[in-house]
This record gives structure tokens, sequence and C-alpha cells, in this order.
């Protein structure tokens, strides 16, 4: 049988335990060799069936056994299971019954400590009452004998029974108690200031402790708030000894913070206090010395000073805003600011607008001071209206011209300090308006700040440039107008960037927002009409020079010379000078404007030049080689006008420049240069007037081929 069970492994098949068990049999382990005794291996097969079947019925019968034991003992179990259920349910009975019998117990011991209380409390009071009517007896009998009014030790007790006499004493008839009274009363004071003497000796000797003994006692005394002062002016004692009393403030309120709450039971109304103090004492008479000062006579000074200490106390405010001094803390320190500045608030936009309005003049009159110049009044109403009128209708210059001599009269140093000082205005604005006023007050700087630099310079320097532009048949004349318009540009940029940035954010959300808007769309349409009417009479002015340059320089000769073997020139001398001309105006234009206006401009004054050069051409006879000179002339013109970079100026000179050839090309080849691609589209009366330009144009020939 152990052979057998050794014949088992785990995992078990079956196959490998057949082979095992052959090749463990005599001559059973090699098939169809001479070893090979299949008797042998049968007979060793039937026993081993016959040893498994012992085997098995071995096993059967312990299993059975064990599952006769396991019944037995499942119900032993079952069974002491039930008995301890019913052990648990007699103990929870009994905890129950035992819960109920302390119950009871705390019931009966409450209700005896009630009654306890109930016999002891009246017993306490008529003990404490006898005492009282035994401290009261010596008040009346003139001399107190008692330790506790003697030993100064016990000052907290005699506080408590003096205090309790007081209310007693208030009760009972002046007639007949007015001399104990008075003796209560004046023992009263007498330990109040004892113990106020105490809370003082204490905060000096910093004994917090002793503080809070002394504050706790007095705190049913009517010199509880005398406690307090006393607290607050010792606190500030050698805190203010630094020039900045705001931080000295701030450092001050976070030191009483720390100590406040170890020392009263109300630390937040005491603190509150003591901030209350420094607003209306330290802070009030600070801001009154330093605004007084200036007020009647620095009026720049007394603004800068008004925003460095409101801006200084609402920065304090904020800190404070971190301790505990109630409910509404936001509303507390708006009124310690709004009593401290209210009366230098009240009247701050008229002081404002007064300094701005003097100083902006100021800073105009000093300018044209240094230029040593004197301005002249632009008249309203009446005679300078209606020449104002003609103006803008004629575009023709009313009066004689004025001569700046190459002065602008704008200065960017003046604009910067204007903007400066509004920049400035804007943000005490900001800070010192009520925001009920702010939209208002702003828009009233902003009014100045149209006024002085929009009408009083920018629109004074318009108007004097308008004068100085001389007539348009004028020699030699100066044109200064444009520098006028690149330095008036740079000062738009300027005057909107400020009007965004620091105006905007001011009355974005209010009515003024859409009035302001106007007003800046009024006063640059305004000065938009005197650029460009000044901006086209100096473009008149221009093609006036270049009409003098061509009267002057150009001869008859040039396009009929007397010998047509020996011309030596590419170009004529007039031509050249235009050219030069017209190419340092372009680049002026460029300087002095941007964006869409410089090709408006350009193109205006590229059509101009254009109309003049056409003119021009046609007052001249040409011979062939004249007629040669004439296109190298619009060739040069043509190439000038690729300066300009404007499509339609380049096209007029193309076109131009393919009339000229009318002047040279042959009789029989003129109808076919007429329907080229340039010309076809023509009036064929501007192609006729070109061609009776030529010296040859009265021969029969030429006549009928052109007819």
């Amino acid at each position: 049988m152990a052979t057998t069970a050794e014949l088992f492994e785990e995992p078990f098949v079956a196959d490998e335990y057949i082979e095992r068990l052959a090749w463990r049999t005599p001559g059973g382990g090699s098939r169809g060799g001479e070893a090979f005794d299949p008797k042998r291996l049968l007979e060793e097969f039937v026993n081993h069936i016959q040893e498994l079947q012992v085997m098995d019925e071995r096993i059967q019968r312990k299993v059975e056994k064990l599952e006769q034991q396991c019944q037995k003992e499942a119900k032993e179990f079952a069974k002491k299971v039930q008995e301890l259920q019913k052990s648990n349910q007699v103990a929870f009975q009994h905890f129950q019954e035992l819960d109920e019998h302390i119950s009871y117990v705390a019931t009966k011991v409450c209700h005896l400590g009630d009654q306890l209380e109930g016999v002891n409390t009246p017993r306490q009071r008529a003990v404490e009452a006898q005492k009282l009517m035994k401290y009261f007896n010596e008040f009346l009998d003139g001399e107190l004998k008692s330790d506790v009014f003697t030993n100064s030790e016990k000052i907290k007790e005699a506080a408590d029974i003096i205090q309790k006499l007081h209310l007693i004493a208030q009760e009972l008839p002046f007639d007949r108690f007015s001399e104990v009274k008075s003796k209560i009363a004046s023992k009263y004071h007498d330990l109040e200031c004892q113990l106020i003497q105490e809370f003082t000796s204490a905060q000096r000797r910093g004994e917090i402790s002793r503080m809070r003994e002394v504050a706790a006692v007095l705190l049913h005394f009517k010199g509880y708030s005398h406690c307090v002062d006393v607290y607050i002016k010792q606190c500030q004692e050698g805190a203010f000894l630094r020039n900045d009393v705001f931080e000295d403030a701030a450092v001050l309120c976070q030191r009483v913070n720390k100590q406040v709450g170890e020392i009263f039971s109300n630390p937040e109304t005491v603190l509150a206090k003591l901030i209350q103090n420094i607003f209306e004492v330290k802070l009030q008479s600070y801001v009154k010395d330093q605004l007084e000062e200036h007020r009647k006579s620095d009026a720049e000074q007394y603004l800068k000073n008004l925003y460095d200490l409101y801006t200084r106390t609402t920065n304090l405010s904020s800190k404070l805003m971190e301790f505990n001094l109630g409910t509404d803390k936001q509303t507390f320190l708006s009124k310690l600011i709004k009593a401290i500045f209210i009366s230098y608030l009240e009247n701050y936009i008229e002081v404002e607008i007064g300094y701005l309005k003097s100083r902006s003049a100021m800073i105009l009159q000093r300018y044209y001071d240094s230029k040593n110049h004197q301005k002249r009044s632009i008249g309203t109403g009446g005679i300078q209206d209606l020449k104002e009128r003609l103006r803008q209708r004629t575009n023709l210059p009313l009066g004689p011209s004025i001569d700046t001599h190459g002065e602008t009269f704008l200065s960017q140093e003046v604009v910067v300090n204007l903007l400066q000082e509004t920049k400035q205005a804007f943000e005490r604005c900001h800070r010192l308006s009520d925001p009920s006023d702010l939209p208002k007050n702003a828009f009233r700087i902003f009014s100045m700040l149209v006024e002085f630099l929009c009408t009083e310079h920018i629109d004074y320097a318009l108007e004097t440039g308008l004068a100085g532009i001389p007539c348009s048949d004028s020699k030699n004349a100066n044109l200064y107008f444009l520098d006028v318009v690149h330095q008036a540009n740079t000062i738009f940029h300027l005057f909107d960037k400020q009007f965004n940035d620091h105006l905007m954010p001011l009355i974005s959300s209010s009515p003024k927002l859409s009035e302001c808007l106007q007003k800046k769309k009024d006063i640059i349409e305004q000065m938009e009409v005197k650029l460009d009417m000044g901006i086209d009479r100096t473009l008149n002015c221009m093609i006036g020079q270049m009409k003098h340059i061509l009267a002057a320089e150009q001869k008859k000769t040039d396009f009929k010379p007397e010998d047509e073997n020996n011309v030596l020139i590419q170009y004529t001398n007039a031509c050249v000078k235009v050219c030069g001309y017209v190419r340092k105006q372009v680049e002026k234009i460029r300087n002095s404007m941007d964006g869409k206006n410089v090709d408006t401009v350009l193109m205006e004054l590229g059509v101009r030049f254009h109309r003049l050069i056409y003119e021009h051409l046609q007052q001249y006879s040409y011979s062939c080689m004249g007629g040669m000179l004439a296109i190298c002339d619009v060739a040069e013109y043509r190439k000038c006008a690729k300066d300009f970079k404007i499509v339609l100026v380049l096209q007029l000179f193309d076109t131009l420049h393919a009339l000229c050839n009318l002047l040279v090309v042959a009789p029989d080849n003129l109808k076919q240069v007429c329907s080229g691609e340039q010309l076809a589209n023509l009036d064929k009366n501007i192609l006729h007037s070109f061609v009776q330009l030529r010296v040859d144009y009265r021969s029969a020939r030429l006549a009928r081929h052109f007819s």
C-alpha cells in the first residue's frame, strides 16, 4: 500500500500513473523487448487494482467517521451559541435596569442640588447682605475699621464692596442719608482713582497680568472709560518720534492689537478708540499743519500735499482693516478720514481748476516769451467770422501774410508739460473726488486741457501758420506749414493717448462719456478743417514755385533749337530744377504726415503737378529735336512721379509721355500711335491739341494724315 501511495503525485494524471506502475514492474518496462513479460505485467495490474480497492474502502470509512464527528461538533457549537445568546439577553436586561436606576439616582441628585441651592442662595445673599450692612454701618458711624478698607493689598475686595454699596446708596432717600451717601461716593471715587493709578503703574512696568486684573475690577466702575483713556494715552508716549506719522501709527496699532486682547474684555472697542484718537488728534493736527501752510499761498504745493496726505491716510486705513474693530469697520474708518479732510475736499475741484488754469497759462506764456513773440488775438464774431467763412469756402488768404520766420509756434516740451499737469490733475481728481462727482470733475479738467492745449496752443499755431502761408504767386516762398502739420499730428497722438489712458477710466460708466467724446470729435474736426485748408494752400504755393521755376528757366528755343543737329543736353535746365524741387517737397510731405494722409496729399500734389506740366507743354511749338527733348523732360518728370508711389500719378505721366510721342512721330504713323493702348481712350481734341504744337503741323501732308 505504501508503494501504491508513492505512485500518486500531484497533479494526478492517469496515463502517467499507469506508465510509472509499468516501469516499476519487472518485465513490463520495454514493450516488444526480450525482457518484456506480459503475464507478469497483467498479474501486477490485478494485484494493484485489489490494493486500490482496499485503499478506497479504508479512506471511505475514515471519511464517514470524520463526517459523524463534524456533525456532532456542529450540534455542540449550536447549543453553545444558544446558551450565549440567552446569557447576552440576561446581561442586556440587567444593563437596562442599571441605566434606569442611575437615571433615577441622577434625577434625585439634581433635585437635591436644586433644593440645596435654593436654600444656600438666600443664605449666601443674607450673609452678603449682612456684610454689606456691617460695612454700611461703618460708613454711618464715620469710622472704617474693617481690614478690607485699611489693608491696601485687599483693594480688589474693597472695590467690589464699595461698588455694591454705591449702587445701594443710589436708592436711598437723600434727605435722610445724604451724609452716608456722600461718604460712600467719596470712597468710591478714591478707590476708583487708586485702581486707575494702579493700572497706570502696572502699564509702565509692563505687567500685563496686573493690568488685566485691575481692568476687570474697573469694568463695573464709572471710571472704566477713563482707564481706557489712560491706556491709550500711555500707548502713544514715545510712539511718534519719527517724521513719518503714518508709519508710526501703523506700527503702534499693530503692537497694541497684539496686547489689548490680553488686558481688556472688549479689545475691539479699545483698539477702535485708540485709532479714533490717533485720527482725531495726531493725524488731523499733522494734516492741518501741512495744508494750511500752503492753502492760500502755493496752490501747487497745497494740491500735492493734499493728494499725498489723503493717499497715505487711505493706505493706513487699508492696513487697519486687518484688525477687529467691530461690525462695520469700513464705515468707521471712512468717517474718520472724512472728518479730517472734509473741509479740504469740499472745494478741491475749484482749487484744482484754478491752479490748472493759471499753470497752463504760465507754461504757454513762458514759451511765447522765449520766442519773443507777442501772441496776437484771434478775433471772434462779426467781421472775423465772415472772413473765416469766406476763407473756408474760397481758400483765399484774407489779409496780409505774416512772416513767421520758420517758427511753427508748436512745442512738444510745452505739450508734455501741459499733459503732465493734466495727468496729475486726473490722478488727484480720481483720488480726491466723491464718486458721484468724479465724472463731472474729470470733464472740467478735460475742458481745461482742450482750452489750453487745443485752442490756445494748437489752434493758435494753425491760425498763425495759415496766416504765414504766402500767396501762390509768391517767389522763393518758404513753406513751413508742413512742419506745423507734422508737429500737430504728433501732438494729436499724445492728446489722444492721454484721453484714453487717464480720462476714459474716470468717465467710462457715466453720461459724461458721450459729452467728452463729442467735445473731442468737435475739436479734432475743427482742426482738421484748418489743416486741410493749410495743406491745400501749401500745395498751391508749391505749384506756384514750380511755375516760377518753369517761367524763369524754360526758354522757347529749348524745344525749337536753331541748330537741330547740335543739341547736347538730355533734358532742359527747367526740368532739372523742377524735379529737384518736387523731390524735396515729396520727402517733406512724407516726413510731416503718416498713414493714409501721406497718400492723399501726394495724390493731390501729383495731380496738380501733372496739370502744371501738361499746361506748360501746351505753351510751346516743337521741332523734331525739340519734341525729342520734351519727351526726355517728361520721362524725367515721370521718373520723379515714381517717388510719389501713387498709381494714378504714374498713370497720368505715362499718358503724358505717350502724348509727347505725337510731337516726333512720322506723319504716316500718327493714326497708328493715336490708336495705341495709352491714347485710344483720350478725347480726340486732346490729341489734336498736341499735334498742333508741331512746327510742321501746317503742312498739308500732316493735316491730311491726322484728319
